[in-house]
């Protein structure tokens, strides 16, 4: 075999072919080797990724199941160590030993439950929503710890992970792959802490097979229905703060979360502005709503009911409303639409009903700029063009009631 350091023609990719190379790769191939995937023999090859970094991984078969063993990087590890690594790992292996247990007693690498838990607390400081970390450890508690919660997260496999999606994977299509992708970030976390060599999540999808999704937009209702059902749920009787906060939602366009958590503090009412910090909007970016007479007239109420604690819309004392609130309002008076789905009523209002630049409409809504070009010369948030669209917004819901 010509030695790869003086000749052009490289080593052979992947497995090998025929007699098993010895001792193939040399420490000047190992330093300049493009991107691929090398066998140096005896088990041992070279990984080069794209971005240039190199490491040792071992192709080893133990007590009857083939793992890829990482070894560590080329600038931690040299060729020399490499295969004398690779030489005693495969002796404990044809000795019917398991280098991988012998690994976790000395590295302590965790079970894929106590992954998922530092991955939590790693990733919840940069979430909105209080209730999404819940959410992210209640899907792997129902459908992957049972599996595989105390498997050494080193040692969870591809056909673990089958065993967990297959059977809801055409049958809860959605929650699938919510489960697959919170999966792939605890294993991808135990890539990056080197207490695994790759992530079984990356050969699924072919196996598992395209869902042929379908998709469901959220409950909306027609802009000629929105006045009724404003007028359907200001009848309510169980709460004051609710239907002022929907009324309030649908004049502002705005989302629930945004609306939820409002607070007095962001609200100069001489002004007629409601400005929504960064930390409450999905683009993390500070948005000013011009607020009409009507939602001025809301915001007098809802003083009256509860203006001591520092959130506008209350179930009493310093509590905002909860979350549900708004669907149950809805569901109770049969409207047939979820919170969001009212900023779609006022898009199409928007677009059939005014003449008002689609650029207006959605800074309204808060939308962010895609093409990077445009989002980079406009600087202006469009705010007065935008108090004359939501006036008129308000004038038609008020029209409507009337003529209702």
């Amino acid at each position: 075999m010509n030695n790869p350091a003086s000749s052009p023609i490289l080593p052979p990719k992947g497995k090998p072919k025929g007699r098993h190379p010895d001792k193939a790769l040399s420490a000047a191939f190992v330093r300049a080797a493009p991107p691929g995937r090398y066998c140096d023999g005896n088990t041992l090859y070279l990984f080069v990724q794209r971005s240039g970094a190199r490491s040792w991984v071992q192709r080893l078969v133990i007590r009857g199941r083939r793992h890829d063993l990482g070894l560590g990087s080329v600038a931690l590890v040299s060729l020399a160590e490499a295969r004398v690594m690779a030489r005693t790992n495969r002796k404990l292996a044809r000795e019917g030993g398991d280098p991988l247990a012998e690994r976790r007693r000395d590295r302590n690498v965790p079970s894929f439950a106590e992954a998922a838990a530092r991955v939590l607390a790693q990733k919840q400081a940069g979430w909105r929503s209080e209730k999404h970390p819940r959410d992210w450890m209640s899907s792997l508690h129902r459908y992957a710890f049972p599996r595989i919660g105390k498997v050494s997260v080193s040692e969870v496999t591809s056909a673990d992970l089958l065993e967990i999606l297959s059977p809801i994977w055409y049958t809860k299509a959605a929650t699938a792959r919510v489960v697959l992708q919170r999966i792939r970030s605890v294993l991808d976390w135990a890539v990056a802490m080197e207490f695994r060599a790759a992530n079984p999540c990356d050969q699924l999808r072919p196996v598992l097979g395209a869902q042929n999704r379908v998709i469901r937009h959220m409950r909306a209702l027609p802009h000629r229905e929105v006045a009724s059902a404003i007028r359907a749920v200001r009848g309510s009787r169980r709460s004051v703060a609710g239907p002022l906060a929907f009324e309030f939602l649908v004049l502002t366009a705005a989302r629930w979360g945004e609306v939820r958590w409002a607070e007095w503090e962001e609200i100069d009412d001489g002004a007629g502005v409601w400005t929504v910090p960064a930390a409450r909007m999905k683009a993390k970016r500070e948005h000013r709503v011009p607020l009409c007479r009507r939602v001025l007239e809301i915001l007098d109420q809802a003083r009256t009911v509860d203006g001591h604690g520092p959130f506008v819309f209350t179930r009493g004392g310093a509590k905002p409303l909860s979350e549900k609130t708004l669907r149950r309002l809805l569901n109770k008076h049969e409207v047939a639409a979820v919170p969001h789905g009212f900023r779609s009523s006022f898009r199409d209002w928007a677009a059939e009903k005014t003449d008002y630049p689609r650029e207006v409409v959605e800074a309204a809504l808060a939308h962010v700029v895609h093409n990077k070009v445009e989002a980079a010369y406009r600087r202006t948030d469009l705010f007065e063009r935008r108090r004359h669209l939501m006036n008129d917004w308000a004038a038609y819901l008020v029209n409507d009631r009337e003529r209702g």
